[in-house]
């Protein structure tokens, strides 16, 4: 045992013993392992080639593929570093999560500082329990998350864009039965991390972020379909937001609907969103239809395909877009893709919702090549 020259000090007087010096030390330690016992670190680090041929440069005003990431390069997306203590069984459970984003992703996410969640986790024994969520949480609904490894694709889709991605607040989730839970949350701040709604932070609880989401699940009598999903939930911030970079002062409302679904063929999944945005002042809405279907080959290698539908109704503008990914786990703990992506634009108003190359070029298709490989710890 190592004693600091205070505590030799101290002891040469006659103040304290090394022994109970000895003990008090002890006694930091192990309160210290014992609260980090159940504490994980855990985390990934992001990298991707993209490549969009034929527009003769970086697009100046494209698809918003992946954040703000910039085309024809290789890119670090991110490194991701959490650190959890999860909820256990006990009534009065608590924990919490940190998790941190480093690189080009963390900053165009809008958080700042590097925080992609930090939040305190509690419950609260009434019925079956409430899990609560307070700081800084992912929005509650979206097929498609922000953590890209957790997404069928690479490239985020139309539906992701319009979507709230972060909030400051509080939430809680009330699970009813096995197939039955509910989400509802107040927030005083959200963020959206993609190009066609650009939430800023709003006006705290003067004006407030409120929202909910209802879930069913198939129970495991249903047969093939045992684990299909159906979510519905909606998010509606009352001031300050921003659509394409002008302030919208009587803020958004944003409606989900999504559903996963097993098929007979065991390899074969499907989904599909629904993903509605309003913003009240401009006046402009946004529609997206989405469909997803995944074909797991073998343990190491699928196949994603998504398909979408997206319409300007302020506008009267439309696009689509197919995306194809093949995902291969060569390596232990390492998740590659390669993946194809058309985009087209239906109808526009000019030269507004057209893409344009770094040369000036308007263009009504946009292709993207990417490769991506994901480390997880």
């Amino acid at each position: 045992m190592k004693f600091n020259k205070w505590t030799l000090g101290l002891a040469a007087v006659g103040v304290v013993s090394l022994t109970s010096a000895a003990l008090a030390d002890e006694t930091k330690v192990s309160q210290l392992n014992t609260a980090l016992s159940n504490t994980t670190i855990s985390g990934y680090v992001d990298v991707a080639a993209q490549f969009n041929p034929g527009n003769g440069g970086p697009l100046s005003a494209g698809p918003n593929y992946n954040f703000g990431s910039t085309p024809n390069s290789i890119n670090l997306n991110v490194v991701d570093l959490a650190l959890d203590k999860p909820l256990d069984e006990s009534p009065w459970a608590s924990g919490y999560h940190v998790e941190l984003w480093v690189g080009p992703d963390g900053q165009a996410l809008g958080v700042g500082n590097d925080i992609r969640q930090a939040y305190i986790a509690l419950r609260t024994p009434v019925g079956n329990g409430i899990d609560w969520k307070i700081g800084v949480w992912d929005t509650i609904i979206g097929y498609e998350g922000t953590t890209s490894g957790n997404n069928p694709n690479y490239s985020r889709s139309f539906g992701y864009n319009i979507e709230p991605t972060t909030h400051t607040g509080i939430q809680g989730t009330y699970k009813f039965s096995d197939i039955i839970s509910v989400t509802a949350g107040l927030a005083d701040t959200s963020y959206a991390g993609g190009a066609a709604y650009t939430a800023a932070p709003n006006t705290g609880l003067y004006r407030p972020t409120v929202m909910g989401l209802a879930t069913l699940t198939a129970p495991d009598n249903f047969g093939w379909a045992k684990g299909a999903t159906l979510s519905g939930g909606i998010i509606n911030t009352s001031g300050n937001t921003a659509n394409a970079g002008s302030p919208s002062g009587d803020g958004a409302t944003s409606w989900y609907a999504g559903f996963t679904l097993p098929t007979p063929v065991a390899a074969l999944k499907v989904g599909g969103a629904f993903d509605y945005l309003n913003t009240r002042d401009v006046p402009f809405n946004e529609y997206v239809i989405a469909g997803y279907g995944t074909y797991q080959f073998n343990d190491k290698t699928s196949l994603n395909l998504r398909g979408e539908y997206n319409e300007f109704a302020g506008e009267d503008a439309a696009q689509e877009e197919l995306t194809a990914t093949l995902q291969y786990n060569l390596w232990a703990n390492v998740l590659t893709r390669v993946e194809v992506r058309w985009d087209h634009v239906d109808h526009s108003q000019g030269n507004n919702d057209v893409f344009q190359s770094h040369g000036g070029t308007f263009m009504r298709d946009a292709f993207l090549l990417a490769a991506q490989a994901i480390y997880t710890f």
